[in-house]
């Protein structure tokens, strides 16, 4: 039999069982997919990206495959977050999993309600601003791609709550360090990259998209060399952990980004084809780690060899920062 690895991670105040996440918008609320993956097998859920009000989504088609991916439109469909606070969190709380809530808005009063109003609740652990989305407003993401935006929503946030805060960047920028350090800056516990690069299908003999906005979110594996660079580029410009996301598929794609720097990893666009991946990943990451006689997955966090010394981390020292969120 061979050594028990320790997959556990910190992730700033959150301690985490494994580093393995849903994405937001992947994985429905968490609760959905309970029956391919059991929570207590996840290091965390993300939710739906809630907002203020129902939204009812982007007109149809929203979803178009491509060669390497997906191009999706949803435009952030969702009931709410009366609904959310009366429907979904009273399961969520009884999940063993730590639960991340993600929440989007048109304007930075939009992101403050929200944040103000889960702060009381229990069953959230943390929050991650949804900075990033391409399937709302035209594309435009005005949170996104200037520093003094982003940190202006993540500021009037941290005003609000006492919750971890991490802040979920979009790839479709020039300098995402930057954006990153602005959010830091303003008292973000964490960041997320990335969300989806922005990218267009098209029929040539029709001339028609492939999604009714012309324009939507590509995600899936073509997007992972674009996604990890992000994330490296994340995790050398801060010193708040990264939870990386794009393209993730296998053990050794969640690996590659803790390698690179990231402290955790959401899986995302592999789930739709196959809800019970991420419980699997877990445990193939266990093996992978077993057989490289690695016993603490968080040994390996920052140790690409890019000419700067390895980002240290342990998950077992509870000091500094703000208190931990309840780990379940």
């Amino acid at each position: 039999m061979g050594s028990v690895v320790d997959l556990s991670v910190r992730v700033g105040p959150l301690l985490l069982r494994n580093p393995i996440l849903s994405a937001s918008g992947t994985y429905g609320h968490g609760l959905e997919m309970c029956h391919f993956t059991p929570p207590e097998l996840l290091g965390g859920w993300l939710s739906k990206t809630v907002t203020p009000r129902p939204r009812p989504g982007n007109d149809p088609p929203r979803l178009c495959e491509t060669e390497a991916g997906l191009l999706n439109s949803i435009g952030l469909e969702n009931k709410g977050i009366d609904h959310y606070v009366r429907e979904v969190l009273p399961a969520m709380s009884r999940a063993d999993t730590v639960v991340i809530t993600n929440i989007g808005g048109e304007a930075v009063e939009d992101f403050v309600e929200l944040a103000r109003r889960l702060d009381a609740e229990e069953a959230v652990d943390a929050l991650e601003v949804n900075l990033s989305c391409p399937n709302v407003q035209g594309g435009k993401l005005p949170f996104a791609t200037e520093p003094g935006n982003a940190a202006e929503v993540v500021g009037e946030v941290r005003s609000v709550t006492k919750k971890p805060l991490f802040a979920k960047l979009s790839p479709n920028v020039a300098h995402i360090g930057r954006i990153a350090r602005a959010v830091e800056e303003a008292g973000a516990d964490g960041v997320t990259a990335v969300n989806t690069l922005l990218g267009l299908a098209l029929d040539w003999r029709s001339g028609k998209p492939g999604l009714a906005t012309v324009q939507g979110g590509y995600s899936g594996p073509g997007m992972k060399p674009v996604a990890l660079r992000a994330a490296w580029e994340c995790a050398r410009s801060v010193s708040i952990p990264v939870i990386g996301c794009g393209g993730i598929s296998t053990a050794r794609d969640a690996l590659e980004y803790l390698v690179a720097g990231c402290s955790a990893v959401e899986i995302g666009t592999a789930c739709f084809a196959d809800p019970a991946l991420p419980g699997r990943v877990v445990e193939e990451m266990r093996a992978l780690l077993d057989q490289e006689g690695v016993e603490r997955v968080e040994r390996l966090i920052g140790t690409i060899r890019d000419g700067r010394e390895p980002r240290r981390h342990d998950s077992h020292d509870p000091s500094g920062g703000r208190p931990t969120s309840r780990t379940r």
